[in-house]
């Protein structure tokens, strides 16, 4: 099987293309049960375009129709609040999509879609979904949309969970590697990088095509590289200060033993906010041991 790029590299430098986008398409046809015809890619905060760029946080806000928008981020790194983060990503795109003075019917639907590459939370199965639903306290009843609620959103939102944000969690490290839909096809991919010739999820026969390392050209392929090398270093650096970090915070105390974590990796180069997400120091706090 040939060597394909990691997905998170994609996503930042080649899924963004329309030309490209039938791929990711496939991958939320296949998670969503339905077919995705994606409009365009609204913003891609982490998409920096530069060889020093060592983000190992990748994001972007697909567009599939005025009314709903879907969050993709991928997450390499343990970050202990992210589910805290994902909220207020969602609430962002919420907010930032509705103007001044307008009903809030046209609130847009946002389903948030998170890849992560750590022990995220306490589970067996490695693919969550999470929805807002209102259940009586006195008959355990489920909260139904009446007939005027119906009619002000068009019949568009068949449930009250139709209204609220969607959330979906893939951990991909706990992912046993058996397949029993074609979903899992997807998610042995972004684990072992490898898509296997009787592989029939929509979008894979391109992501082969498109994703082969081989394909990349000389300027890519050189990025690429260093890409790796970078998301190793930067693991094995964040492992290494967590260690020593944590054997001299037992001695010196909870505030001291972050302290000393973020002062190693400052030490080696670390971004600022990354050691805020790890050690839940402000990065002002970070900013005065410079």
């Amino acid at each position: 099987m040939a060597r394909l790029i990691r997905f998170d590299w994609a996503l930042k430098n080649i899924l963004r293309e329309k030309a490209n986008f039938e791929i990711l398409e496939g991958f939320l046809s296949e998670l969503l049960h339905t077919d995705v015809k994606i409009d365009s890619i609204l913003e891609s905060e982490s998409n920096k375009e530069n060889d020093t760029d060592k983000s190992n946080r990748v994001d972007i806000l697909v567009d599939i129709s005025a009314k709903e928008k879907i969050i993709i981020e991928v997450q390499c790194n343990s970050e202990w609040d992210y589910l805290s983060r994902i909220l207020y990503g969602t609430s962002k795109a919420i907010t930032s999509y509705i103007k001044k003075g307008e009903p809030y019917k046209k609130i847009c639907k946002v389903i948030s879609v998170s890849i992560v590459f750590f022990e995220l939370g306490k589970g067996e199965d490695y693919l969550y979904k999470g929805t807002t639903n209102f259940i009586g306290m006195h008959y355990n009843d489920t909260l139904a949309l009446g007939e005027n609620e119906k009619n002000m959103y068009e019949r568009e939102r068949k449930e009250v969970s139709d209204i609220y944000p969607e959330y979906y969690i893939i951990k991909v490290n706990i992912f046993d590697q058996q397949i029993r839909d074609k979903f899992d096809e997807w998610i042995y991919f972004l684990k072992t990088e490898q898509i296997k010739e009787n592989f029939k999820a929509k979008g894979l026969r391109q992501a082969a095509d498109k994703l082969n390392v081989l394909k990349l050209n000389e300027k890519e392929a050189r990025i690429y590289e260093n890409y790796l090398k970078d998301l190793s270093y930067e693991r094995s650096m964040i492992e290494s200060a967590l260690v020593e970090g944590k054997a001299e915070g037992k001695a010196e105390g909870k505030a001291e033993g972050k302290i000393e974590i973020a002062r190693k990796m400052l030490y080696k180069n670390l971004a600022i906010e990354e050691i805020s997400e790890i050690t839940g120091l402000t990065i002002d706090e970070i900013k005065k041991l410079l």
